[in-house]
């Protein structure tokens, strides 16, 4: 099946939500038999590919929710905003989304720089913030933020599930790790997670490790090349903490010049787009994921198939974000109010995902999911490994 250009993605899928809530709810409906929710994400630029999949993913849950009548007779209603990927524009954003738009929520913003902007205003307006699609530490403070709500694992459990990855399945000692990251928060936070990881196997020089860098929307990657190519030894493996245009600029040539390695990334990279972008050297390259196999044969997945034509990690992350959100909006009852939709989730009580385990937040721990699932590329599509073995053999 093609997929639909980025435009006609943005524009089809509020069309699409407001369409299903006009056959439930009727067309004369006031603004009191909504709940609306504001998006601030990458809808063009170098993550354009993972703002408008969550977008989708999420507007698709609406709809199914929508098509059931709701929450509480309430029909839910997406806005959404292109900031592509920029700090600046997602802060104005978010303020027009909370004052303007009266949204009831922020959900499934996309990126670290853009979180780093949203958080302090968040909790100044005392408005949720719900499943960003960032693993940041900066999201998971200890104690977490009043309106801070994760759904996915953190950068430092993805990082961490590398490191073991690499060291106990593959037998590649730590001094040959390289890592290759994105000049900013994003790359900070993943390189932290993945120096903790090394210091919890005894290995505390990860700071002399090979490190390329390279700014943020550019695939400046020459010089972050330079870096890990110019090590001593050239390293056997690479973490990566990048989106997909550089990311995948880096993998090819660093084949091109005979580095043999295990290529990495975190789930921010965009999976599908990476693939694409790397087309026959994609083979063997690793991407954990924070969500299951787009083809897992869990309740929600099959729910999530029914729905979306046009599967990705991304949309399905966005999907998961958009039941979450109405469950626990569901939990909190008739003409819940923001805090009493924090409060709910915070109360301990279970949220049953379909995702094969519950869900249980409260004040101290503001996380859905810890779990970390490794793919590789073999022939363009992605598979679920069960050993970082397979990527070898790719």
């Amino acid at each position: 099946m093609g997929r639909v250009t980025r435009r006609q993605m943005a524009g089809g899928a509020f069309g699409a939500l407001a369409l299903t809530a006009s056959r439930s709810f009727g067309d004369g409906d006031s603004e009191a038999q909504w709940v609306t929710v504001g998006m601030s994400t990458a809808l063009t630029g170098p993550a354009g590919a993972l703002g408008t999949g969550v977008m989708m993913g999420v507007s698709a849950y609406f709809r199914v929710a929508n098509l059931a009548g709701g929450v509480h007779g309430r029909a839910l209603r997406l806005v959404t905003l292109d900031d592509a990927y920029e700090p600046g524009r997602c802060a104005s954003n978010v303020r027009s989304l909370i004052d303007e738009s009266h949204v009831f929520a922020i959900v499934g913003n996309v990126g670290t720089p853009t979180a780093a902007v949203t958080v302090p205003i968040v909790n100044e307006k005392k408005v949720p913030f719900f499943g960003a699609f960032t693993g940041a530490g900066l999201l998971r403070k200890s104690p977490p933020d009043r309106y801070v709500v994760n759904y996915r694992a953190s950068y430092e459990q993805e990082t961490a599930e590398m490191v073991r990855g690499i060291v106990q399945d593959l037998g590649i000692q730590p001094a040959a790790i390289a890592f290759f990251t994105q000049d900013d928060g994003y790359g900070d936070s993943g390189i932290a997670g993945a120096a903790k990881a090394l210091r919890a196997i005894g290995f505390d020089r990860a700071e002399l490790l090979p490190h390329g860098r390279y700014p943020r929307n550019t695939s400046n990657i020459e010089g972050g090349l330079a870096k890990v190519l110019g090590a001593r030894v050239w390293p056997r493996a690479v973490i990566m903490v990048g989106t997909y245009a550089p990311c995948a600029k880096f993998i090819r040539l660093a084949k091109r010049y005979g580095l043999d390695a295990v290529f990495a990334n975190v789930s921010f990279v965009g999976s599908d787009a990476v693939s694409s972008e790397l087309g026959r050297d994609g083979d063997g390259v690793v991407v954990t994921q924070v969500v299951p196999h787009y083809g897992s044969d869990l309740p929600l997945v099959r729910e999530y198939r029914a729905a979306v034509a046009d599967v990705s990690f991304a949309s399905l992350e966005g999907f998961i974000v958009g039941k979450a959100f109405v469950e626990a909006l569901r939990q909190a009852g008739p003409g819940a109010s923001p805090e009493r939709f924090l409060e709910t989730l915070e109360s301990g009580q279970p949220l049953d995902l379909g995702l094969g385990s519950t869900c249980v937040l409260s004040p101290t721990m503001h996380q859905l999911s810890d779990r970390v699932w490794p793919t590789y590329i073999r022939g363009g599509r992605f598979f679920p490994m069960t050993s970082w073995r397979q990527a070898r053999q790719a």
